[in-house]
């Protein structure tokens, strides 16, 4: 059992040394939190998401230079959100928008957003708002 706690132990510290490095480096952070943001606009900014399709995090991660893993734990510890939230909620805040402000149909807006389904889009629209794009267009 001395084995067990050694090893409890040691995982301890590695996860404690992994997570300073969120801490003592502060201003780095902060940057790549804005870089990401920004690259996270642009990608909602071009056209033809439709061909595009939705962004991974693993494409911010590698525009970005770092691994999906490392990208996804540095929005968490800074803003709360993992990426592949802080995506969800830009789609949301377009969804929104295009909802609100046109008479598109649904599915167009959501292949337009570079959903392959409209039933995926619906998904997640209900689960970031509580509300179905459909009833959220009725009380908008």
């Amino acid at each position: 059992m001395a084995y067990v706690r050694d090893i409890e132990l040691l995982l301890n510290y590695c996860n404690r040394y992994y997570d300073r490095q969120f801490y003592t480096r502060a201003k780095v952070n902060a940057d790549v939190v804005q870089r990401f943001e920004a690259l996270l606009k642009d990608y909602f900014n071009q056209e033809g998401l439709i061909e595009v399709g939705l962004p991974s995090v693993t494409y911010f991660a590698s525009q970005l230079n770092l691994s999906a893993n490392y990208l996804s734990d540095l929005l968490q510890k800074f803003t709360g959100k993992s990426t592949l939230e802080h995506i969800h909620l830009e789609l949301v805040e377009r969804a929104k928008s295009m909802l609100w402000g046109t008479g598109r149909s649904i599915s167009e807006i959501a292949y337009e957003l570079g959903f392959g389904h409209p039933s995926h889009f619906t998904k997640v629209f209900k689960a970031k708002t509580g509300k179905s794009p459909r009833e959220y267009r009725a009380t908008a």
